[in-house]
């Protein structure tokens, strides 16, 4: 890991710890729900495998996988289902899981998708939240971190597929992406 490329903007420990907290709350609130996990591939995979573990409930879990940003740091508002459902979300409650909500483009184009298959509900948990970018009103029930107007990286969150591993959510240095 190149440490000399990124600043660390949240610990391994304070990830952890938030995360406990999320499934704590998302396990009171989905009490006595047939609770689908989705995730959204590939940036969300870390999260959401540390946050199912965290959730004291029975669950199934699935991955719908989109594509908007390419090798860019900027969302192109162009989503692409790459890979859809395994399961029906008929009368279930889902959690969206997701690493980001940045414009909310595609979160809220992944919402509109779920909601013409008829499930019971449908709400959003996002590691990081960054409100000032948003383009569509789109807003996560539960919220790991509110970010400011920074490009992140690490805990899954990736530039051009590098990153993902480091175990820190990491600011990346403009001179990395600014070549």
């Amino acid at each position: 890991m190149n440490w000399d490329e990124v600043d660390i903007l949240y610990s391994q420990e304070q990830i952890k710890n938030r995360v406990k907290e999320l499934g704590l709350q998302i396990s009171r609130d989905y009490q006595g729900e047939e609770l689908l996990v989705i995730g959204v591939l590939k940036g969300a995979f870390v999260f959401m495998a540390d946050l199912i573990r965290e959730i004291d409930l029975p669950l199934e879990l699935d991955f719908i996988g989109v594509s908007s940003y390419g090798a860019s740091t900027i969302s192109s508002g162009e989503v692409r289902i790459i890979k859809d459902l395994d399961y029906s979300v008929e009368g279930k409650s889902v959690l969206l899981v997701e690493d980001i909500v940045d414009t909310g483009l595609t979160l809220n184009y992944i919402k509109e998708i779920l909601k013409k298959r008829h499930p019971h509900s449908v709400k959003i948990c996002c590691l990081l939240d960054k409100p000032s970018r948003r383009k569509s009103p789109i807003k996560a029930e539960y919220v790991g971190f509110s970010i400011e107007d920074h490009f992140v990286v690490g805990y899954g969150l990736d530039y051009a597929g590098r990153y993902r591993n480091y175990p820190a959510v990491c600011i990346l240095k403009p001179a990395v992406y600014e070549k």
